[in-house]
Protein backbone atom coordinates (compact mmCIF):
# COMPACT_ATOMS: atom_id res chain seq x y z
CA UNK A 1 0.00 0.00 0.00
CA UNK A 2 2.72 2.29 -0.69
CA UNK A 3 1.51 5.36 -2.68
CA UNK A 4 3.71 6.55 -5.25
CA UNK A 5 4.45 10.45 -6.45
CA UNK A 6 2.18 9.76 -9.37
CA UNK A 7 -1.18 9.88 -7.19
CA UNK A 8 -0.21 13.10 -5.19
CA UNK A 9 -0.26 16.50 -5.49
CA UNK A 10 2.25 18.71 -4.01
CA UNK A 11 -0.03 20.25 -1.86
CA UNK A 12 -1.75 17.06 -0.02
CA UNK A 13 1.74 15.36 -0.24
CA UNK A 14 2.93 18.81 1.71
CA UNK A 15 0.15 19.17 4.13
CA UNK A 16 0.70 15.05 4.78
CA UNK A 17 4.23 15.30 5.34
CA UNK A 18 3.46 18.02 7.77
CA UNK A 19 1.10 16.18 9.76
CA UNK A 20 3.25 13.11 9.74
CA UNK A 21 6.48 15.24 11.44
CA UNK A 22 4.07 16.49 13.73
CA UNK A 23 3.15 12.99 15.00
CA UNK A 24 6.91 11.77 14.87
CA UNK A 25 7.48 14.98 17.60
CA UNK A 26 4.07 14.22 19.52
CA UNK A 27 5.83 10.27 19.65
CA UNK A 28 9.17 11.27 20.57
CA UNK A 29 7.59 13.54 23.27
CA UNK A 30 5.70 11.20 25.35
CA UNK A 31 8.73 8.13 24.47
CA UNK A 32 10.73 9.89 26.17
CA UNK A 33 9.30 10.47 29.17
CA UNK A 34 9.02 6.67 30.57
CA UNK A 35 11.39 5.10 28.10
CA UNK A 36 13.20 2.11 29.40
CA UNK A 37 16.92 1.53 27.87
CA UNK A 38 15.69 -1.99 27.10
CA UNK A 39 13.00 -1.08 24.05
CA UNK A 40 15.66 0.71 22.33
CA UNK A 41 17.43 -2.71 21.02
CA UNK A 42 13.92 -3.88 20.47
CA UNK A 43 12.97 -0.86 18.43
CA UNK A 44 15.50 -2.02 16.57
CA UNK A 45 15.11 -5.50 15.81
CA UNK A 46 11.65 -4.86 15.09
CA UNK A 47 11.97 -2.58 12.92
CA UNK A 48 14.43 -4.47 10.78
CA UNK A 49 12.11 -7.79 11.07
CA UNK A 50 8.99 -5.56 9.87
CA UNK A 51 11.23 -4.48 7.01
CA UNK A 52 12.24 -7.80 5.48
CA UNK A 53 8.46 -8.60 6.03
CA UNK A 54 7.05 -6.31 3.92
CA UNK A 55 9.32 -7.20 1.35
CA UNK A 56 7.56 -10.62 1.30
CA UNK A 57 4.07 -10.15 -1.22
CA UNK A 58 1.60 -13.04 -0.40
CA UNK A 59 -0.77 -13.94 -3.08
CA UNK A 60 -4.66 -13.07 -2.98
CA UNK A 61 -6.56 -16.46 -4.19
CA UNK A 62 -8.73 -15.88 -7.17
CA UNK A 63 -7.82 -12.41 -7.66
CA UNK A 64 -4.33 -11.84 -9.54
CA UNK A 65 -3.34 -9.52 -6.33
CA UNK A 66 -1.10 -10.12 -3.91
CA UNK A 67 -0.42 -8.27 -0.19
CA UNK A 68 2.14 -7.93 2.26
CA UNK A 69 2.03 -6.90 6.25
CA UNK A 70 2.37 -3.44 6.96
CA UNK A 71 3.34 -4.25 10.45
CA UNK A 72 1.75 -1.76 12.58
CA UNK A 73 -0.13 -3.34 14.37
CA UNK A 74 2.98 -5.73 15.30
CA UNK A 75 5.15 -2.53 16.56
CA UNK A 76 1.88 -1.31 18.76
CA UNK A 77 1.20 -4.15 20.35
CA UNK A 78 5.78 -4.72 21.16
CA UNK A 79 6.51 -1.33 21.56
CA UNK A 80 3.08 0.76 22.50
CA UNK A 81 1.70 3.62 19.78
CA UNK A 82 4.48 6.24 19.69
CA UNK A 83 7.81 3.80 19.47
CA UNK A 84 5.88 2.01 17.15
CA UNK A 85 4.93 4.74 14.71
CA UNK A 86 8.62 6.25 15.32
CA UNK A 87 10.09 2.98 14.13
CA UNK A 88 7.21 3.01 11.08
CA UNK A 89 8.34 6.31 9.90
CA UNK A 90 12.24 5.00 10.12
CA UNK A 91 11.03 2.16 8.08
CA UNK A 92 8.82 3.73 5.43
CA UNK A 93 11.55 6.45 4.92
CA UNK A 94 14.54 4.07 4.52
CA UNK A 95 12.32 2.46 1.40
CA UNK A 96 11.42 5.72 -0.17
CA UNK A 97 15.16 6.97 -0.45
CA UNK A 98 16.78 4.06 -0.66
CA UNK A 99 14.90 1.33 -2.54
CA UNK A 100 12.06 3.62 -4.58
CA UNK A 101 9.49 2.12 -2.62
CA UNK A 102 6.53 5.18 -2.14
CA UNK A 103 7.19 8.14 -3.61
CA UNK A 104 9.20 10.90 -1.88
CA UNK A 105 6.08 13.57 -2.14
CA UNK A 106 3.72 10.83 -0.95
CA UNK A 107 5.95 9.67 2.05
CA UNK A 108 4.08 11.63 4.60
CA UNK A 109 0.54 10.03 3.01
CA UNK A 110 2.77 6.55 3.10
CA UNK A 111 3.43 7.36 6.82
CA UNK A 112 -0.06 7.96 8.04
CA UNK A 113 -1.89 5.17 5.90
CA UNK A 114 0.60 3.02 6.99
CA UNK A 115 1.33 4.09 10.63
CA UNK A 116 -1.08 6.82 11.94
CA UNK A 117 -4.31 4.27 11.64
CA UNK A 118 -2.37 1.31 13.10
CA UNK A 119 -0.51 2.23 16.02
CA UNK A 120 -2.93 5.30 17.13
CA UNK A 121 -6.63 4.15 15.99
CA UNK A 122 -6.90 0.19 15.33
CA UNK A 123 -4.64 -0.27 18.51
CA UNK A 124 -5.52 1.47 21.05
CA UNK A 125 -9.54 1.42 20.38
CA UNK A 126 -9.97 -1.89 18.86
CA UNK A 127 -6.54 -4.24 19.64
CA UNK A 128 -6.00 -3.45 23.77
CA UNK A 129 -10.08 -3.51 24.22
CA UNK A 130 -10.21 -6.81 22.93
CA UNK A 131 -6.59 -8.36 24.45
CA UNK A 132 -7.40 -6.71 27.91
CA UNK A 133 -4.81 -6.00 30.51
CA UNK A 134 -4.66 -9.71 31.01
CA UNK A 135 -4.34 -11.56 27.29
CA UNK A 136 -4.96 -14.47 26.73
CA UNK A 137 -4.41 -16.60 23.21
CA UNK A 138 -7.95 -16.30 22.28
CA UNK A 139 -7.79 -12.72 23.02
CA UNK A 140 -5.15 -11.85 21.05
CA UNK A 141 -5.86 -13.89 17.97
CA UNK A 142 -9.06 -11.58 17.78
CA UNK A 143 -7.98 -8.53 18.58
CA UNK A 144 -5.05 -8.65 15.99
CA UNK A 145 -7.50 -9.74 13.37
CA UNK A 146 -10.25 -7.10 14.64
CA UNK A 147 -7.67 -4.33 14.73
CA UNK A 148 -4.92 -5.62 11.60
CA UNK A 149 -8.52 -4.92 9.30
CA UNK A 150 -9.34 -1.96 11.05
CA UNK A 151 -5.81 -0.44 10.68
CA UNK A 152 -5.56 -1.80 6.64
CA UNK A 153 -9.36 -0.43 6.02
CA UNK A 154 -8.62 3.25 7.27
CA UNK A 155 -5.20 3.51 5.54
CA UNK A 156 -6.77 2.37 1.92
CA UNK A 157 -9.56 4.99 2.49
CA UNK A 158 -6.89 7.40 3.42
CA UNK A 159 -5.34 6.18 0.24
CA UNK A 160 -8.33 7.10 -2.02
CA UNK A 161 -9.22 10.06 -0.09
CA UNK A 162 -5.72 11.50 -0.74
CA UNK A 163 -5.72 10.27 -4.48
CA UNK A 164 -9.03 11.69 -4.86
CA UNK A 165 -7.95 15.72 -3.12
CA UNK A 166 -5.02 15.08 -5.46
CA UNK A 167 -6.88 15.62 -8.71
CA UNK A 168 -3.72 14.42 -10.42
CA UNK A 169 -5.26 11.41 -11.47
CA UNK A 170 -8.09 10.39 -13.89
CA UNK A 171 -9.17 7.74 -10.76
CA UNK A 172 -13.05 7.67 -10.02
CA UNK A 173 -13.62 8.09 -6.15
CA UNK A 174 -16.04 4.98 -6.07
CA UNK A 175 -14.41 3.19 -8.39
CA UNK A 176 -10.90 3.25 -6.47
CA UNK A 177 -13.09 3.18 -3.56
CA UNK A 178 -14.74 -0.12 -4.32
CA UNK A 179 -11.43 -2.19 -4.55
CA UNK A 180 -9.42 -0.64 -2.53
CA UNK A 181 -11.49 -1.82 0.30
CA UNK A 182 -12.50 -5.41 -0.49
CA UNK A 183 -8.67 -6.44 -1.27
CA UNK A 184 -7.13 -4.94 1.78
CA UNK A 185 -9.85 -7.00 3.55
CA UNK A 186 -7.95 -10.03 2.49
CA UNK A 187 -4.69 -8.34 2.94
CA UNK A 188 -5.88 -7.41 6.27
CA UNK A 189 -6.99 -11.13 7.79
CA UNK A 190 -3.77 -12.40 6.69
CA UNK A 191 -1.84 -9.86 8.75
CA UNK A 192 -3.96 -10.60 11.48
CA UNK A 193 -2.82 -14.01 11.30
CA UNK A 194 0.32 -13.16 11.34
CA UNK A 195 0.08 -10.80 14.12
CA UNK A 196 -1.56 -12.76 16.32
CA UNK A 197 1.31 -15.44 15.76
CA UNK A 198 4.49 -12.74 16.31
CA UNK A 199 2.45 -11.55 19.36
CA UNK A 200 1.60 -15.25 20.77
CA UNK A 201 5.14 -16.38 20.66
CA UNK A 202 6.52 -12.96 22.46
CA UNK A 203 3.52 -13.44 25.03
CA UNK A 204 4.72 -17.23 25.59
CA UNK A 205 8.56 -16.15 25.96
CA UNK A 206 8.66 -12.86 27.70
CA UNK A 207 5.27 -11.74 28.53
CA UNK A 208 6.17 -8.52 29.99
CA UNK A 209 7.28 -7.66 27.12
CA UNK A 210 3.24 -6.49 26.56
CA UNK A 211 2.67 -5.61 30.05
CA UNK A 212 5.24 -2.24 29.34
CA UNK A 213 2.40 -1.07 26.36
CA UNK A 214 0.30 -0.14 29.12
CA UNK A 215 1.98 0.22 32.19
CA UNK A 216 5.26 1.49 33.18
CA UNK A 217 8.94 0.64 32.01
CA UNK A 218 9.48 -1.04 35.16
CA UNK A 219 7.55 -3.70 34.52
CA UNK A 220 9.80 -4.69 31.83
CA UNK A 221 11.90 -8.20 31.76
CA UNK A 222 15.04 -8.21 33.07
CA UNK A 223 16.45 -9.74 29.94
CA UNK A 224 14.98 -9.71 26.52
CA UNK A 225 18.15 -11.13 24.91
CA UNK A 226 16.23 -14.56 23.44
CA UNK A 227 13.49 -12.31 22.00
CA UNK A 228 16.48 -9.46 19.96
CA UNK A 229 18.57 -12.79 18.96
CA UNK A 230 15.11 -14.33 17.88
CA UNK A 231 13.69 -11.30 15.84
CA UNK A 232 17.24 -10.19 13.80
CA UNK A 233 17.70 -14.68 12.81
CA UNK A 234 14.12 -14.15 11.46
CA UNK A 235 14.58 -10.50 9.44
CA UNK A 236 18.43 -12.00 8.21
CA UNK A 237 16.40 -15.23 7.00
CA UNK A 238 13.38 -13.18 5.57
CA UNK A 239 14.94 -10.29 4.04
CA UNK A 240 17.97 -12.39 2.55
CA UNK A 241 16.02 -15.95 1.57
CA UNK A 242 12.59 -16.05 1.64
CA UNK A 243 12.07 -12.52 -0.20
CA UNK A 244 12.96 -14.61 -3.63
CA UNK A 245 9.81 -16.22 -2.64
CA UNK A 246 7.33 -12.69 -3.08
CA UNK A 247 4.64 -13.20 -5.54
CA UNK A 248 5.25 -11.21 -8.34
CA UNK A 249 1.65 -10.27 -8.41
CA UNK A 250 0.74 -6.86 -8.50
CA UNK A 251 -0.07 -5.52 -4.36
CA UNK A 252 -3.68 -4.20 -3.73
CA UNK A 253 -2.62 -0.64 -4.16
CA UNK A 254 -1.43 -1.55 -7.96
CA UNK A 255 -4.34 -4.42 -8.55
CA UNK A 256 -7.09 -1.37 -7.71
CA UNK A 257 -5.39 1.06 -10.19
CA UNK A 258 -5.04 -1.50 -12.90
CA UNK A 259 -8.70 -1.94 -12.83
CA UNK A 260 -10.17 0.95 -12.18
CA UNK A 261 -8.14 2.67 -14.88
CA UNK A 262 -6.58 0.36 -17.29
CA UNK A 263 -3.40 2.96 -17.79
CA UNK A 264 -0.21 3.17 -16.06
CA UNK A 265 -0.24 6.44 -14.64
CA UNK A 266 2.93 9.24 -14.85
CA UNK A 267 3.89 12.06 -12.81
CA UNK A 268 4.06 15.25 -14.13
CA UNK A 269 7.35 15.85 -15.72
CA UNK A 270 8.01 19.00 -14.69
CA UNK A 271 7.98 20.74 -11.39
CA UNK A 272 8.19 18.85 -8.00
CA UNK A 273 7.21 15.83 -8.85
CA UNK A 274 10.06 16.03 -11.71
CA UNK A 275 12.44 17.13 -8.89
CA UNK A 276 11.58 14.48 -6.32
CA UNK A 277 11.70 11.95 -9.23
CA UNK A 278 15.70 12.73 -10.04
CA UNK A 279 16.25 13.03 -6.25
CA UNK A 280 14.97 9.37 -5.62
CA UNK A 281 16.42 8.09 -8.51
CA UNK A 282 19.83 9.25 -7.40
CA UNK A 283 19.29 8.29 -3.58
CA UNK A 284 18.05 4.89 -4.22
CA UNK A 285 20.81 2.39 -4.55
CA UNK A 286 18.93 -0.74 -4.96
CA UNK A 287 15.35 0.24 -6.82
CA UNK A 288 12.93 -2.15 -6.48
CA UNK A 289 14.89 -4.32 -4.05
CA UNK A 290 17.23 -5.28 -6.73
CA UNK A 291 20.44 -3.89 -8.65
CA UNK A 292 20.35 -0.51 -10.33
CA UNK A 293 20.32 -2.31 -13.91
CA UNK A 294 17.20 -4.81 -12.87
CA UNK A 295 15.22 -1.85 -10.90
CA UNK A 296 11.46 -0.56 -12.66
CA UNK A 297 10.98 3.01 -12.03
CA UNK A 298 11.26 5.17 -9.04
CA UNK A 299 8.35 6.67 -7.23
CA UNK A 300 7.33 3.33 -5.39
CA UNK A 301 6.39 0.22 -6.58
CA UNK A 302 5.31 1.09 -9.67
CA UNK A 303 2.30 3.18 -10.31
CA UNK A 304 0.00 0.49 -12.34
CA UNK A 305 -0.45 -3.21 -11.36
CA UNK A 306 2.09 -5.19 -13.59
CA UNK A 307 1.57 -8.65 -13.83
CA UNK A 308 4.69 -10.24 -13.23
CA UNK A 309 4.13 -13.48 -15.04
CA UNK A 310 7.26 -13.42 -16.88
CA UNK A 311 9.42 -13.30 -13.77
CA UNK A 312 10.94 -16.18 -12.25
CA UNK A 313 9.10 -16.75 -9.03
CA UNK A 314 11.77 -18.03 -6.25
CA UNK A 315 14.62 -17.14 -8.07
CA UNK A 316 17.78 -16.36 -6.28
CA UNK A 317 18.78 -13.06 -6.89
CA UNK A 318 21.73 -11.34 -5.20
CA UNK A 319 20.27 -8.03 -5.27
CA UNK A 320 17.15 -8.70 -3.14
CA UNK A 321 19.31 -10.03 -0.48
CA UNK A 322 21.55 -7.66 -0.02
CA UNK A 323 18.85 -5.10 -0.25
CA UNK A 324 17.02 -7.00 2.40
CA UNK A 325 20.45 -7.08 4.42
CA UNK A 326 21.11 -3.41 3.85
CA UNK A 327 17.86 -2.22 4.83
CA UNK A 328 16.75 -4.20 7.75
CA UNK A 329 20.49 -3.37 8.87
CA UNK A 330 19.89 0.28 8.01
CA UNK A 331 16.63 0.42 9.94
CA UNK A 332 17.75 -1.31 12.69
CA UNK A 333 20.91 1.33 13.19
CA UNK A 334 18.25 4.45 12.18
CA UNK A 335 15.73 2.82 15.02
CA UNK A 336 18.20 2.28 17.82
CA UNK A 337 19.62 5.65 17.17
CA UNK A 338 16.57 7.06 17.86
CA UNK A 339 15.54 5.46 20.66
CA UNK A 340 19.36 6.13 21.87
CA UNK A 341 18.54 9.71 21.46
CA UNK A 342 15.48 10.23 23.57
CA UNK A 343 17.14 7.87 26.33
CA UNK A 344 19.69 10.35 25.99
CA UNK A 345 17.74 13.11 25.57
CA UNK A 346 15.81 11.74 28.63
CA UNK A 347 18.35 11.66 31.03
CA UNK A 348 19.96 14.81 30.41
CA UNK A 349 16.30 16.13 31.42
CA UNK A 350 15.97 14.87 34.54
CA UNK A 351 19.63 15.84 35.92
Amino acid sequence: MHMADALISPAVGGAMLAASAGLVVHGAKKLKEDMDDRVVPLMGVLGAFIFASQMINFTIPATGSSGHIGGGMILAVLLGSNAAFLVMASILTIQALFFADGGLLALGCNIINLGFFSCFVAYPLIYRKIAGKNPNRNRIFIGAIAASIAGLQMGAMGVVIETWLSGVSDIPFTGFLLLMQPIHLAIGIVEGIVTAAVVTFVWKARPEILEITGGPASNYPTSTRKILVGFAISAAVIGCTLSWFASTNPDGLEWSISNVSGKELKAPETGLHAFLAKLQQNSAAFPGYSFKEESAKPGGKATIAESGKDEAWGSVNAGTSLSGLIGGSATLLLACLIGWFLRKFQNRSRV
